[in-house]
């Protein structure tokens, strides 16, 4: 079990909105990371689970399809918030629920500081919707915190998503600072990439002005977007891989190919987009 926090946890109770599925997104992007697949023993964070443990839930049974040995620890601040979701728990191993009894899930209390048993090491922490209330200038702090949990190797993945899990982007951070930069979207209906703005990570959310690498990115996919209707007929897959392949040949460093581009994904590696 997760050892208790020697101290009061490291940073502020969030809202707990919590909707099953909301997830997916990017549990499929952990899921087929090498971070984890390539892991001895993969042990998952899911920072800040909030008012319910189904992302926890969630998050195990995606990734034990890829390791069946994968363990999640779900971490909260709110010692409410891990009691119900420890009766959720015992609901699920009692096999009065849609998930697999033999879930491999336990849930503590904890915060930025990612108190695990034994003082192990997270091989991936996932820490999503949690920094969206925090100020731009508290960001990196939490970063250095979360990321000195890592295991060698290890990967953070900090996001925002929207309630539906619709509209996504995260960051991807290794030990050593960011790496990647992803927006993943629902693509039926989808008017324009730049709906990503109101989910972007808290880093860059306010960033998202002229002048900045992240709003000329947006832009250049809108623009792209706007140029690749002639494909709509052709379904807004076809339209999306068109928009990706002719912002990369416009000279942007997109990273990954059109297995990702199919799922309403792109990555750009984090220096296309940091602050300026």
């Amino acid at each position: 079990m997760p050892r208790p926090a020697a101290t009061k946890p490291i940073g502020s109770v969030t809202r707990g909105t919590t909707n099953t599925n909301r997830l997916r997104r990017v549990d499929r992007w952990i899921a087929h990371r090498p971070e984890f697949a390539k892991a001895k023993h993969p042990l998952i964070v899911d920072l800040g689970f909030g008012a319910s443990g189904v992302t926890s839930f969630e998050l195990w049974t995606r990734l034990a399809k890829v390791r069946p040995d994968t363990r999640v620890v779900g971490l909260e601040i709110d010692q409410s918030r891990v009691a119900l979701a420890t009766e959720q728990l015992a609901e699920v191993r009692a096999g009065r629920t849609s998930f697999a009894p033999a879930v491999n899930v336990v849930f503590a209390r904890g915060g930025f500081e990612v108190p695990l048993p034994d003082d192990e090491r997270a091989t991936v922490i996932r820490a999503f919707n949690v920094l969206r209330q925090y100020d731009e200038s508290e960001v990196t702090d939490a970063w250095t915190r979360m990321r000195t949990r890592l295991a060698p190797g290890g990967l953070l993945v900090e996001g925002t998503c929207d309630e539906l899990g619709r509209v996504c982007s995260w960051v991807d951070l290794s030990p050593n600072g960011p790496e990647r930069f992803t927006v993943s979207l629902r693509l039926a209906g989808l008017e324009a990439p730049s709906i990503v703005a109101e989910r972007l990570p808290k880093a860059l959310i306010h960033r998202n002005v002229p002048g900045e690498r992240v709003h000329a990115w947006l832009s250049a996919l809108d623009d792209a977007w706007r140029k690749a209707s002639v494909l709509a007929p052709y379904g807004e897959r076809q339209r999306w891989i068109a928009t990706v392949r002719a912002a990369r040949d416009a000279g942007w460093p997109v990273l990954g190919g059109s297995t990702r581009w199919r799922l309403g994904e792109v990555t750009v590696p984090w220096s296309a987009v940091a602050p300026a």
